[in-house]
């Protein structure tokens, strides 16, 4: 059951995610990719903690359930329209099918929440949010440290084939959360 609170630790988490998101920009945009990537990383990570926190101390909020995606799509986003086409994994057609599957999925849970249905994230969209954030990570990583080579392959070529699997994933949650919701849009 969600409260009605706004004050709470997930959502001043949440906050600063979207305050570090801004600043993360601002490091892609100034090309400094090591200072980008410890910042994406940062944020990213309160994602987790966030939600974790939320469940485990009984924090969840209506203000919560709207603001945690919200800001996560606006990291997620912002990062492949930032890093699309700049020599990197992410193409530009690829950020907008992220931005595509986001905006449908924004809208399918608005109106489920405006409903009175739970439409809390499914498995397919947390590996999706993990496969989106690996993608970013592996591509500022390489920009910033291009000799790193985990396993004897090239970041770059790493981060290639996990912005191939995050496109998949991106569009299979997508069509799933579709899928979930067709009784309310049928109607």
């Amino acid at each position: 059951m969600a409260s009605d609170s706004v004050v709470t630790v997930p959502n001043l988490l949440s906050l600063a995610r979207l305050v570090l998101s801004l600043v993360f920009f601002a490091a892609v945009e100034r090309d400094w990719p090591a200072v980008a990537f410890w910042l994406f990383v940062i944020a990213a990570s309160t994602d987790w903690i966030d939600g974790w926190y939320a469940r485990r101390f009984d924090q969840v909020s209506r203000l919560g359930r709207i603001f945690d995606p919200l800001v996560d799509k606006v990291l997620v986003c912002g990062a492949y329209v930032l890093l699309a086409g700049r020599d990197s994994a992410i193409q530009p057609w690829m950020a907008v099918v992220v931005i595509v599957r986001e905006l449908v999925v924004t809208a399918i849970r608005a109106e489920m929440e405006r409903a009175g249905r739970d439409f809390s994230a499914a498995l397919s969209g947390k590996l999706k949010m993990v496969l989106q954030c690996l993608t970013i990570g592996l591509v500022l990583a390489g920009h910033a440290w291009p000799e790193l080579a985990p396993g004897g392959v090239g970041i770059d070529r790493l981060a290639g084939w996990v912005s191939w699997a995050a496109v998949i994933a991106t569009i299979w949650s997508g069509f799933e959360y579709v899928l979930a919701a067709r009784a309310l849009v049928g109607r």
